[in-house]
């Protein structure tokens, strides 16, 4: 994704199954597996395959088939559409705990690069698709989880068609806190966290130029709303209400405080 990191799909390193129990899973309690019984997740267990992808690196290109699917575990991944004329958009953006792939569908239809270093938990496809008939927790989590990507997929129509630049930054650095933070609910006060990603492709997931990204954050630091470190990827929300309200959030969405 970053320019550093060219785009290549030969960076990938697989693994055999971790050792560590699935129990211990950082992501245990929210991935698709967290409502499964510990028989289920011994099953689950015996067939995963971890996959490691480098920064920069194509996990799946639209139109060809994925023969795996699975859980992000480390990193991010965005999901992406060239159109026609070579411009790049990013439909997407995967965080830990968020599921890749397409249960009865061989294919997927957009692009799936590695923000940073990733790693996801992988099923075979069809195994994955039996075990889906076989165990009723797995079904019903992939049901919810998919119902929970429809309503981000409503929130981003409504960021690119009806915030203004100022509250699609706002929303997005919001976002971010939510999906950082491990039990889901940021905490009061200050909250830090670290961008996935540069100008670049915030702009382009927000429907904005590179300059405007800019020069929103800037505004905002001299508000004294947040604080930039580390070549501006780390950020300090200082003011939570603040910025939900700058978001345009009315307490009927997901709030940050």
């Amino acid at each position: 994704m970053r320019q550093s990191h060219p785009k290549t799909s030969n960076s990938m390193i697989t693994t055999e199954p971790r050792r560590a129990p699935c129990e211990s899973c950082v992501v245990r309690e929210r991935a698709v597996c967290s409502l499964c019984n510990d028989f289920e997740m011994l099953t689950l267990e015996g067939v995963k395959r971890y996959r490691r992808f480098e920064a920069g690196a194509t996990i799946a290109m639209a139109g060809e088939a994925l023969p795996f699917v699975g859980t992000v575990v480390e990193g991010h991944v965005a999901l992406t559409r060239m159109m026609a004329d070579g411009r790049r958009q990013i439909v997407g953006l995967l965080f830990a705990s968020d599921f890749i792939g397409r249960p009865l569908r061989p294919y997927i239809t957009y692009d799936a690069e590695a923000v940073d270093d990733v790693v996801l938990c992988t099923f075979e496809r069809h195994r994955f698709e039996t075990m889906l008939q076989e165990t009723p927790a797995l079904e019903s989590k992939l049901l919810a989880m998919t119902l929970d990507e429809l309503d981000a997929a409503r929130e981003a129509l409504l960021t690119l068609g009806r915030r203004t630049a100022r509250e699609k930054v706002a929303n997005f650095l919001g976002m971010v806190a939510r999906r950082q933070a491990l039990d889901e609910a940021v905490p009061v006060g200050a909250v830090k966290i670290v961008l996935p990603l540069g100008r670049e492709d915030m702009a382009s997931f927000l429907g904005l130029t590179i300059e405007t990204v800019s020069r929103q954050m800037t505004a905002m630091r001299r508000e004294g709303l947040i604080e930039m470190a580390n070549g501006a990827r780390e950020v300090t929300l200082v003011n939570t209400d603040l910025l939900a309200d700058m978001a345009g959030e009315d307490g009927d969405g997901a709030p940050l405080g």
